[in-house]
């Protein structure tokens, strides 16, 4: 029989190359095995292990297969317009995550790069949302995360879920925010003890609180300014 009369039902398991991506990881398939995962199945009389290998050959690798049109790829026996559509998602696919770039993190310097920061997204809102970011050590936000919703209360504010958060995204410190619905910004006394424990609780782990912001209608308070960190 030939190579191209073998189906994948045919080659031991081990051999078949979704189990070897499961076993190995994919950085050990070949171009070709990739290929026929991407493929899925080959046709009535050829095994997709076949169909990808002649079709690198057609284009002479990746390199002339990355750019190929539907037509191009609908042109070789085996390869409809399902198989090529999918080809090329996956192809480009990999074209964006080889290209990407991070887009620029924004920098929070003082208290009002904060507050600008948070400003829209919680000034219109009905309900107390408390917010935290966490930076890297340029002071770049590299993660925002509503922590609660509703009235801010010391017991529902537990610094373990912020600092857990923290401690899972490597921050060198944070910030925390939350909006008064009133538009009146000025830190109630529940503001000021969810500070001074969520300040103490990073000073033991090593990572600093910066600030605690409340946030109302196009004003602010920073609990660091008003002396409270």
């Amino acid at each position: 029989m030939s190579n191209e009369m073998v189906f994948v039902k045919d080659v031991p398991k081990n051999d078949r190359p979704r189990e070897r991506l499961i076993q190995l990881g994919p950085n050990h398939l070949s171009n070709q095995d990739l290929l026929a995962i991407i493929l899925g199945t080959g046709t009535k009389n050829e095994s997709v292990m076949s169909l990808s290998h002649r079709l690198l050959i057609h284009f002479e690798g990746l390199p002339l297969l990355k750019d190929a049109t539907v037509e191009e790829l609908t042109a070789i026996r085996g390869i409809g317009k399902a198989k090529a559509v999918v080809l090329m998602a996956a192809l480009e696919m990999g074209k964006r995550v080889y290209s990407y770039k991070p887009s620029e993190r924004y920098v929070i310097r003082s208290p009002e790069d904060g507050a600008d920061f948070v400003m829209e997204e919680l000034r219109h809102l009905n309900q107390e949302h408390f917010v935290c970011l966490f930076l890297n050590t340029k002071n770049q936000v590299i993660h925002q995360q509503t922590v609660f919703i509703g009235s801010l209360n010391a017991s529902i504010v537990h610094p373990r879920e912020i600092y857990r958060e923290a401690v899972k995204r490597s921050a060198a410190s944070i910030i925390c925010a939350h909006n008064h619905p009133s538009g009146d910004p000025s830190p109630s006394q529940e503001d000021i003890h969810v500070t001074k424990r969520l300040s103490e609780c990073g000073k033991m782990i090593g990572i600093e609180l910066l600030d605690h912001l409340v946030i109302g209608d196009r004003k602010y308070v920073s609990m660091k300014e008003k002396g409270y960190l």
